[in-house]
């Protein structure tokens, strides 16, 4: 990845931020001197000064924005608007807003930053701690492929990638953005089974933890359909086809499916109390 020459502030730095801070300066991405953050407490702002060695400061928001050309927003999607509001005289068109509070659609924001600025809508997911995560994103019309370049960079440090349409971003929340839920559920049941059958939990566990990471890496480095892996570990009359018809009859994908449904349509429900 190449240098970024913007300075760089993450106001309301907690776990997503804080791990949005160590991608950054671990994929050489600015110095640490080009990064400041803000958090509610002082507890806090000690801690990551201590880990990133970067300026920190409890509160202080207006102060991190106004020689910063990237603020990104980590509070919760109640608080955005008052953060805005707040750092509203320290914006200026050239800056790039982006926020992390995925049902705060771009409107809303671009509304409260007064400003005519790129904004961009993320959804980072809770692997970016491992710089593993997914995250989707939208962008207003300000944006400029440049910025998109730039706000990309930032979030690939953490995981993958995805511009998406604004009224997608419902979707991404749904699947991606609590997806690892999804995820973790079928790696307790699967525990579990290891442990009914007689495995220890240890063994269980991790066996259970590699065979979805695992499979998870062999369908995004080969490309090939799920379908298309699943079958090549099917054996006619064999132990895999068995308990595939017993997923089939509890209905195992269709319950994923209006899983992330339902999530959609509870997150474009929050998101539209939010827009009015």
């Amino acid at each position: 990845m190449a240098e970024l020459r913007q300075k760089i502030a993450v106001l309301g730095a907690g776990n997503i931020g804080g791990s949005l801070i160590g991608g950054i300066l671990k994929a050489g991405l600015t110095t640490a001197q080009r990064v400041r953050a803000t958090t509610k407490s002082h507890e806090h702002a000690q801690q990551l000064a201590q880990r990133f060695m970067i300026p920190v400061t409890a509160g202080g928001n207006l102060a991190a924005v106004q020689d910063s050309d990237v603020i990104i927003v980590g509070v919760k999607p109640t608080a955005v608007a008052g953060l805005i509001e707040e750092i509203r005289p320290g914006l200026r068109p050239g800056q790039i807003l982006v926020s992390l509070a995925a049902s705060v659609p771009l409107p809303v924001i671009e509304k409260h930053a007064g400003s005519p600025m790129a904004v961009f809508r993320a959804m980072p997911n809770i692997p970016v701690v491992v710089e593993e995560g997914a995250t989707g994103i939208s962008y207003n019309a300000v944006a400029t492929q440049a910025d998109k370049d730039v706000v990309e960079q930032i979030f690939r440090s953490v995981g993958i990638v995805c511009f998406v349409e604004e009224d997608m971003m419902d979707a991404v929340t749904a699947l991606s953005g609590s997806g690892p839920a999804y995820v973790y559920m079928v790696i307790e049941a699967l525990i579990a089974g290891g442990v009914k059958m007689g495995l220890s939990r240890e063994v269980s566990t991790k066996l259970a933890e590699q065979t979805v990471l695992g499979a998870a890496k062999l369908v995004r480095e080969t490309g090939l359909h799920p379908a298309v892996l699943r079958d090549q570990v099917i054996t006619p009359g064999g132990v895999t086809i068995s308990a595939i018809h017993e997923l089939e009859r509890h209905g195992l994908r269709a319950m994923l499916i209006s899983a992330v449904e339902t999530a959609t349509m509870h997150s474009r429900k929050k998101t539209g109390m939010l827009t009015a």
